[in-house]
């Protein structure tokens, strides 16, 4: 099935205007859990409660998530859903400019250049992404489902997915910030073939083709609903008990990492690109990460575009004498200390 232009610049409106909802609706929910921790903690999500679903704001957050991916679950019947679900990285940087601005939560220079490269990363996927995929109606995604990757796929992730919520969750979930996340991705993966799925669905019902009496309809839709309610109980648990900053950017990254996964066994949607088109999106992805990891790696580098002047404009020699006051560790700090332990291995041997 060919995209046509029309269609494919309104998924990519539809989906940068998820993007916004759903980076929002972070910080709403976020402020709503803060809320609950001040008080009765056995209701916090992250001790089994369930407190959140007394809150007002935390059901905001719902609704602005809600609008969100309806946006998203609209963008994924236009586009393809290797250019739709890449593009939630500017969700990210939604997240982290109100982070900074509502829940005090730093935003310095190079979390700044971290935004700026998830831009360039988006924009180059979206200049490779496909514009054409392999199946264009439901009957070519039944057989799609045949397939025997595709059917190992589906085991594999609910194998992993109750291993880690049997096993692993209840002994490192607290400390461990990828046990919730994963689960959330893996999860997540499945719930995008089903809304894709389903999207194609109503879509085809709208050109006159019924299938709301087609059994494989109402597959995806209850697959929806199972899939994103775990989605939002393991992310409430993620987002309750580890940093905002830290949570989105990562699940952006296993999410995104598993659903082009998933999409390119059972919509195929890789196999029409040329070799230009894979190496651009690859670089466009990896551009994302990296600029996501920067706003994260070094948030609490105490560094501004004066800082970085000064220390430009100094003689290597001297860096150990510069001057920057800072109650939280720095980067000549860091280069110092590595500079001094290494001194010291040597003396030792």
């Amino acid at each position: 099935m060919h995209y046509a232009s029309t269609d494919f610049y309104i998924g990519l409106g539809l989906a940068v205007s998820s993007s916004l909802f759903i980076g929002s609706s972070f910080i709403i929910k976020k402020k709503a859990l803060l809320k609950l921790a001040s008080g009765d903690t056995s209701q916090r999500a992250s001790e089994g409660g369930y407190g959140y679903l007394r809150e007002w704001m935390w059901w905001m957050g719902v609704i602005t998530m809600g609008v969100g991916e309806a946006c998203n679950f609209a963008a994924y019947a236009f586009a393809p859903a290797s250019l739709v679900t890449p593009l939630g990285a500017l969700s990210v940087i939604v997240t982290a400019i109100l982070s900074s601005r509502m829940l005090n939560e730093r935003l310095n220079l190079l979390g700044s250049i971290g935004c700026a490269l998830c831009l360039l990363g988006s924009t180059v996927i979206v200049i490779h992404s496909p514009k054409e995929e392999e199946v264009g109606s439901m009957a070519e995604l039944a057989l799609k489902m045949k397939d025997a990757g595709f059917l190992i796929y589906v085991i594999l992730v609910i194998l992993a997915t109750g291993f880690i919520v049997v096993y692993v969750a209840p002994r490192y979930g607290h400390t461990n910030i990828l046990v919730y996340i994963s689960v959330c991705s893996l999860i997540g993966s499945l719930s995008v073939l089903s809304v894709k799925g389903l999207g194609l669905a109503i879509k085809e019902t709208l050109s006159g083709h019924q299938q709301f009496t087609n059994w494989l309809t109402y597959f995806w839709l209850a697959s929806v609903a199972m899939c994103v309610s775990v989605q939002l109980i393991y992310l409430n648990k993620a987002l309750d008990i580890f940093n905002t900053s830290m949570v989105t950017p990562i699940y952006y990254v296993f999410f995104t990492t598993f659903v082009i996964l998933a999409s390119s066994i059972l919509y195929k949607e890789w196999s029409c690109l040329g070799a230009s088109d894979v190496i651009g999106n690859f670089v466009g992805f990896l551009t994302t990460i990296i600029g996501i990891f920067q706003m994260q790696l070094f948030r609490d580098v105490n560094i501004s575009l004066y800082q970085v002047q000064k220390l430009v404009s100094r003689p290597s020699a001297s860096l150990a004498n510069a001057d920057f006051s800072s109650s939280s560790t720095n980067l000549v700090d860091d280069y110092c200390m590595r500079q001094s332990n290494s001194n010291r291995r040597m003396v030792y041997t």
